[in-house]
């Protein structure tokens, strides 16, 4: 059976691909017509650029991206009892292809009715700062720093606020990020490149620093600014991915000395199903997302930048990866792909 995918067959190169898979189900599984997927910029493009630390610098080149989709489910096997044809799912990890196989108890999670496909496709991308925030323990009243606007940033600040952080301030080398932020609720958006940067942070914290830092831009450097401006005895939860550790950071008088917590945000951190002792699982995660989205007290559609046809990949990911001001989400449409074959 036919299926189209995007990958990357070699450094700096993405292709659109109609190959040739097998769409034979077990009693449990469910065959998912994909939607729409969400480039996640970050992760992607420093495995497009075959950066280290990165799944490319360990498996080597072809690469398979992809890993927050929305579709819907055209073919169940005889076993499947929580869902049926026609139900919308978010899928994780499922890679930038028309279908996708799954066990019906395998990183899916429903759509609610009044969700649409586009935003729903941004649920596993925004488990990520949740994560983050979670972890951070925020109470109300706290300082939080964002360091780093991209589509982790924008939802992290948001969700900072929602968690009882003020101010909420976010910093971001563009004035176009700064100025969404503050539409999407952050309290003050800085640009890190100013020579006043860690005194202002300091100054809009009543000179103490934020007690709460989510650093998400995986840039020592600016890793080195948030130690500089975080609070005495101050969390720090790394949700950005630090690929290059170029310069060296005095552990001594930014970390021990002011007592500074460093917490691990990645995702692969904590289980697919079942809740931990400092959180909660990527299902649960999900349905807060959906709570928050269809309250209106998160946003994530101003997130999108374009939306574009995944046959268009070469085009895309040059735009992403080589422009000086590359958009910041590209949705792909997979609606007309695939759309007339029987599945």
């Amino acid at each position: 059976m036919e299926q189209s995918i995007v990958y990357f067959p070699e450094k700096e190169k993405a292709v659109f691909e109609i190959t040739e898979a097998e769409a034979i189900l077990q009693p449990r599984q469910v065959l998912i017509k994909i939607d729409y997927d969400l480039i996640s910029a970050g992760t992607e493009l420093a495995n497009y650029h075959d950066l280290p630390n990165t799944e490319v610098s360990i498996r080597k080149f072809p690469h398979y991206p992809g890993y927050t989709t929305s579709g819907h489910i055209v073919k169940t096997g005889d076993a499947v009892t929580k869902y049926k044809v026609g139900d919308r799912v978010v899928c994780a990890w499922g890679g930038h292809r028309s279908w996708v196989i799954r066990d019906e108890n395998e990183r899916i999670y429903p759509v609610p009715e009044n969700i649409n496909q586009k935003d729903a496709a941004v649920a596993h991308l925004a488990s990520f700062p949740m994560l983050a925030v979670r972890k951070l323990q925020i109470q109300l009243g706290e300082a939080c720093l964002i360091a780093g606007q991209g589509l982790l940033g924008l939802i992290a600040g948001q969700l900072a606020r929602i968690a009882g952080a003020y101010p909420v301030i976010v910093s971001d080398c563009s004035p176009e990020r700064r100025e969404l932020a503050l539409k999407l609720g952050a309290d003050y958006a800085l640009d890190p490149k100013a020579p006043d940067y860690v005194e202002k942070v300091r100054e809009l914290t009543g000179g103490k620093g934020p007690e709460t830092v989510v650093e998400v831009t995986g840039n020592i450097q600016a890793l080195q600014q948030v130690l500089e401006c975080v609070a005495q005895n101050g969390r720090v939860a790394l949700l950005g991915c630090t690929r290059i550790s170029d310069q060296p950071i005095n552990v001594y008088r930014y970390i021990h000395c002011k007592g500074v917590y460093l917490i691990g945000a990645h995702t692969c951190t904590r289980p697919a199903h079942d809740a931990t002792h400092w959180g909660c699982s990527e299902a649960d995660d999900y349905k807060t997302f959906f709570k928050y989205l269809n309250s209106g007290r998160l946003q994530v559609a101003p997130l999108i930048s374009e939306v574009a046809s995944p046959r268009d990949a070469e085009a895309i990911y040059q735009k992403l990866g080589m422009q000086a001001n590359p958009p910041l989400g590209i949705l792909l449409d997979w609606t007309d792909i695939d759309k007339m074959r029987q599945f």
